[in-house]
């Protein structure tokens, strides 16, 4: 049986979730997500917390399951906690600024890179070189500071580029010369 399918969802105070045929909506105090989930699995919602079982043994059975219970438990983190995800950008002259919901990147480029946030995310800077990036949707999230960090990837010689707060860049040594 799926490791990760079989553990219940526990359901926070102040979320509430409704199910309506294959699909799920989940609302909290940072606001609401809807997902459509595969038709193979049940989903059944008792006593605080949500159930995901599988009709079979079959290896796309079993796949669908573990996957539908991690996508109801990030939405249930989401729309409770949120999530975060930080970039530092390390490069002379590199820096960031956020007007509205405009990302404006100098990363030493003739140009400034000039990103549109998409909706249900937020960036903060922090000293121009630290940008926070919050949102309820783990996978957005994750998928703009992905993009942002496309940009400009880190080097392995300087490690000038954007890099996420907890990724260790490999450095080499450089040309050997008189």
């Amino acid at each position: 049986m799926s490791r990760i399918g079989k553990l219940p969802v526990a359901i926070p105070a102040g979320v509430k979730v409704s199910l309506e045929g294959n699909e799920i909506k989940v609302q909290g105090t940072k606001g609401s997500l809807t997902q459509i989930l595969p038709e193979r699995v049940t989903i059944a919602v008792e006593a605080e917390q949500i159930v995901v079982t599988r009709p079979s043994e079959e290896k796309q059975d079993v796949a669908l399951h573990g996957l539908s219970r991690s996508l109801i438990y990030n939405m249930v983190v989401g729309v409770s906690q949120g999530f975060t995800r930080v970039l530092e950008i390390n490069g002379v002259g590199y820096r960031a600024e956020v007007s509205g919901s405009v990302l404006t990147l100098s990363l030493g480029y003739s140009h400034p890179v000039v990103y549109q946030l998409p909706l249900g995310v937020e960036v903060e800077v922090e000293k121009q070189t630290r940008l926070t990036i919050r949102g309820i949707d783990k996978q957005l999230v994750g998928s703009t500071a992905a993009k942002i960090r496309s940009f400009r990837k880190p080097e392995p010689y300087k490690g000038k580029g954007v890099k996420y707060a907890e990724e260790r860049i490999l450095r080499k040594a450089g040309k050997t010369g008189k």
